[in-house]
This record gives structure tokens, sequence and C-alpha cells, in this order.
């Protein structure tokens, strides 16, 4: 093969892309993966990384806020804004310039552009308006057996939402404040609106949350989602359901957003600043794909499972291919769409066990149904609970607000959902993930000896609960 010609070419290098891309690459295949911004895609520079080191600057910051409750003293406790945002942008270039290091370890090529569809086999990657990194390939014409697009998603815009950069925010402006606001509104209460409404209350802004549907998280089990919403107003933050946001008027240096209640009044709020988290759209336009003939239905492109699209030697994972919108679930399914190329039959992805997290304070986790959603299936289920404030890991870390729910197929125990909210449940609720994957009833949960003191102790308590045999409540 030529320089120009691969078995395998990958359209977007976030972790469906490069996760694919270094599979492929450990099959035999010959790669090529095309970027235009920077290696790692959105949710190693702009996304789930970045974040999280947003957060556990705001963690830590809390707790020396409240070093007294641990018996130690730290007086005068503050943070420097630009050195809470250099830190974070230095995570996410290590872990863009690993992604570096593992193309050139796998052997894959790295062509630096913008890619379009001319013909199933066949791209054009245009010249990218971001300087190309020593070692990849250029603007040209390129071929392969098999090109998969994998070109993840952007914030959804609303009309009278629109972002300007300035005063109203997507997570790419929020992830970089050049100064804290003293008041910010969150439009929009899904796991970005959250983790950012709770970094920034942590940080000493005064937070408004406003969401249409009735509860915050919407995705979540709603027991869950109302402890979590009881604990984030404890912290200050103000929260509306069932509410809109109708309109912004732009000052100099604030925003004043006008919310309907959603109960037939109004109110005015004024704040620095606004962040849109209103959702993601999948990056489908201005691939070529319409004129390849690819199926595209309400913005997303349409598979079978493995990462087929209607046409032959054309495949889409991640974000493009639809919900849930998770690198973890965008990795897995590229797995499964590169083996399936090869001919090793790969299981087709089972979306009912891709657990969700949260990282606000308290964390949010969960993977299968919520309550409501088996109820509505007319399952007969057994529910399980158990609190933080049963469990001696918890109590003696300062955590012990949070609880832990599991969902029972009553007639076969099989294990439907888990859901949990509190202190580091985001670690936890792999557990339960690969005990739905094991398909585990409740017998093999209850004879699994739990590490003592541990956290991961409630998981099993939550089980035994619901079978009438919880231990420490």
């Amino acid at each position: 093969m030529s320089d120009t010609s691969f078995d395998v070419i990958i359209i977007g290098s976030g972790p469906g892309g490069y996760v694919t891309a270094i599979r492929a690459a450990q099959l035999g295949f010959k790669t090529a993966i095309v970027e235009k911004t920077h290696l790692g895609g959105i949710c190693l520079n702009w996304g789930c990384i970045p974040t999280k080191a947003l957060l556990r600057s705001a963690e830590i910051y809390h707790y020396l806020q409240h070093a007294d409750a641990y018996g130690l003293k730290a007086d005068n406790v503050r943070f420097d804004p630009a050195a809470v945002v250099k830190r974070s942008r230095g995570v996410s270039k290590r872990l863009a310039d690993g992604v570096g290091f593992l193309m050139k370890k796998n052997k894959v090529s790295v062509i630096w552009g913008a890619a379009t569809l001319d013909a199933p086999g066949k791209i054009t990657v245009a010249a990218s308006k971001t300087e190309a990194p020593k070692g990849t390939l250029g603007p040209g014409s390129y071929q392969a057996k098999h090109i998969i697009v994998a070109t993840g998603a952007r914030p959804r815009v609303l009309p009278g939402l629109e972002p300007d950069g300035k005063l109203v925010w997507t997570y790419f402006e929020a992830m970089v404040p050049e100064k804290m606001p003293k008041s910010l509104l969150v439009v929009g209460s899904g796991a970005i609106g959250i983790e950012f409404a709770s970094f920034y209350r942590t940080m000493g802004a005064d937070v408004t949350v406003v969401e249409v549907l009735p509860q915050i998280l919407p995705v979540e089990d709603a027991e869950i989602a109302a402890f979590a919403r009881k604990q984030l107003e404890k912290q200050g933050l103000k929260i509306f359901t069932g509410a809109k946001v109708t309109k912004l008027d732009k000052k100099a240096d604030s925003v004043t957003a006008t919310i309907d209640d959603g109960k037939g009044g109004t109110q005015t709020l004024t704040v620095d600043r606004v962040i849109s988290a209103v959702g993601v759209v999948g990056n489908v336009e201005n691939l070529g794909l319409e004129k390849v003939g690819v199926k595209i239905e309400r913005g997303i492109v349409v598979t079978d499972g493995l990462g087929k699209t209607n046409v032959p030697g054309v495949y889409a994972i991640g974000d493009v291919a639809g919900p849930p919108m998770l690198a973890h679930k965008a990795e897995h399914e590229g797995v499964i769409c590169v083996e399936a190329i090869k001919g090793l039959h790969p299981h087709p992805l089972d979306k009912s066990k891709i657990p969700g997290c949260t990282y606000c304070s308290p964390q949010v986790a969960s993977v299968g149904l919520t309550e409501a959603a088996a109820k509505e299936k007319k399952i007969d289920v057994r529910v399980g609970k158990f609190p933080f404030a049963g469990n001696g890991k918890a109590i003696a870390l300062g955590e012990d607000q949070g609880m832990i729910k599991v969902i029972f197929d009553k007639k076969t125990g099989q294990l439907l959902g888990a859901h949990m909210v509190g202190a580091e449940v985001t670690e936890l609720i792999q557990g339960y993930v690969v005990a739905m994957n094991l398909e585990t009833t409740e017998e093999e949960l209850m004879h699994t000896v739990f590490p003592h003191p541990t956290l991961s102790e409630m998981m099993k308590e939550a089980v035994l609960d619901a079978y009438g045999r919880v231990l420490n409540m």
C-alpha cells in the first residue's frame, strides 16, 4: 500500500476514534486517523478530563474550608483562578500528548486536516486551521476499504440562548474563565450543567440552575435525583425545575434572564455569566455523509449495533451514532466495530449496561433501569437501599450523606439497575456493571465478601435490603 492507502481510516481522534485506531492496529490493519484540531478530541481537551481537574481543585478547596471538621487548621484559605485553570489545561495537555505517543507506538498514521467522504472508500482531507503536529500527514486524497466516522459532538444551541463566548458560555468558555464570576445562571441540569454548577458554587459563586423538566439530572432515578438536589441546595445552589429561560438581555458585563417558572409566573435574574448546558448534538455536517447516501435520522447516523451504516464500508461510532453520548460508550463501540470488520463476531453493544457518572458534589452514578422504567415495563421488582450514614468508612471520611439503590426482578433475581449518590460513587458503579454483564443474581452478590471498612460494603447491604436481610440498618 502507498502512504495514501489504508485498510481502516478513522475520522476523529476522540476517545472513540483513537481507541478504535489502536484496536485496528492490534488486529493487523494498516490504520490512519484524521484530526483537524487536537488529538484526544473534546473529551481529553475540553470535556471529561479538564472538568474533572477543575472539580478536583474545588473538592480540595472545600476540604480546606472545612478543615476544622477533621481536627485540622487551615487559615486564610483562598484560590488563584488562573492557577486552577492552568492545572486543568496541563492535565489535558499531558493526556493529549499521550494520545500522540500511543499513535506512534501502534504505528497509526495521523492525517492532519478536515475530512470529507467523496465515495465509499475515498476521502479528501483539507488543510486545518490548526497547526499540524510534527510527523503527521497532510491534506490530500486517501483511500481505505473501511472508513469509520467518529467525529463526536458539540454543544446544542437553543434560539435566544446563543453563546457569545463572553457573557453566555458553553462548556468551552466555562472551563477557562479569566476571572471567577460572582453570580452564574446554568441553563440545563444534565451532567454538564450540574458539574459546572457544583464547581462554581464551591468556588464561591452564587449559582442558579434552571431545568425545563420536572427533575434535575433527568436520566437518573427520581429518588437519587431528589437526594442530589437536596444536598446541592444545602450547599447554596438555587434550583428551578419545570421552568425555562425565555429571554436574555445582555448588558456590558452582565445578563438579565427572564425565567418562566412553569406555574404561570415569571421572574428576572441578573447574573455575571450564563452557561448554556442544554445538551449536545452530533457532528454529522460537512462530512459528505449525505453525498454517499449514509442514512441520518434526527441528527444521528443510523447504525446496526456493530457500527455499520447502510453504506458498505462506512461506519459510525460514538456521539454521531447516538446516545448515550459518553466517552466510554464510544470506546467500546469502536472496539466492537473494528472487531466485527476483522470477522471476530463481537456481541453488539448493549446500551442497557452502559454506566453514567456525574462528578458533582455529591457524585451520582447509575447503570440499567430506574425504578420507574422497570415498573413501566410491567416488571415486578424488589428494591433495596442503603444509606451512607450506616457505613463506617463513609462516617470516618466525613461523607455520611448518600445512598445506594438497587432494583431486582422479583421473579428471577436479575439485577436490573443500580443507582448511587454520594462520595466516590463513580468509582463504585463498575462493580454493579460487572455483575450485570455476568448476569449475576442476588444470590451471587449476597455470597460475595466485600472488604471492611470500605464504601463498597454498602453495595452488598443494598442487595441484602432488597431481600429483607440488611445487617447494618
